[in-house]
């Protein structure tokens, strides 16, 4: 059992990222806030039941995660405007800015992100379908494992690996399509 006394200093280093991670499944700022907020009043309410030498990040983002799923998709509150932020650390763009800079040593792959915009790249995470979306997120932007992500969204392992695997390959097909409008792909190329 953990000391609500020490919830402060426990719990609001984790402040940031919970932040930005409620900023990409609320897509809205002011949501994002209330989201937090409302993570942090529940997280103290229970910290008396959170077991101490547990993962308290995790603890943190399934509160999140669930807060989200009760109150948000209930809501069906859906803003126009999506922001993402701190797209750099997106996996796709990620994989983008680590790539070799010299043209031959790069795959025809790592040309074709390279033309893509990151209004793109956020705009294919953005329409994936929130089932894919959240594990994506908490997978390859906050980093969290296969079994993290089960705990977080009490669902299977299994469902984690194959909703990542979905998410993942509609957003690649998203970009795919993205690169072909543009006219990115090599002749060669053969869709995915």
């Amino acid at each position: 059992m953990a000391d609500k006394a020490t919830f402060e200093e426990d719990a609001l280093q984790y402040a940031r990222q919970l932040y930005s991670a409620a900023l990409r499944m609320t897509r809205n700022p002011s949501d994002a806030e209330d989201l937090v907020q409302e993570t942090f009043l529940k997280a103290y309410r229970a910290y008396d039941s959170f077991e101490e030498g547990t993962n308290l990040k995790a603890w943190l983002y399934r509160i999140l995660t669930n807060t989200f799923i009760n109150k948000y998709r209930a809501d069906s509150r859906r803003p126009k405007q999506s922001e993402l932020g701190d797209v750099e650390d997106l996996y796709m763009y990620r994989r983008i800015a680590v790539g070799d800079s010299s043209a031959a040593s790069r795959s025809a792959e790592e040309r074709v992100l390279e033309g893509l915009l990151e209004e793109d790249i956020k705009r294919a995470v953005e329409e994936l379908p929130e089932n894919f979306r959240i594990p994506v997120l908490l997978a390859d932007l906050e980093g969290f494992s296969y079994k993290e992500i089960a705990e977080i969204l009490d669902i299977p392992i299994g469902t984690v690996m194959s909703r990542l695997h979905r998410g993942r390959k509609a957003m690649e097909k998203r970009l795919w399509d993205y690169a072909e409008q543009r006219g990115l792909l090599p002749d060669e190329a053969e869709r995915p």
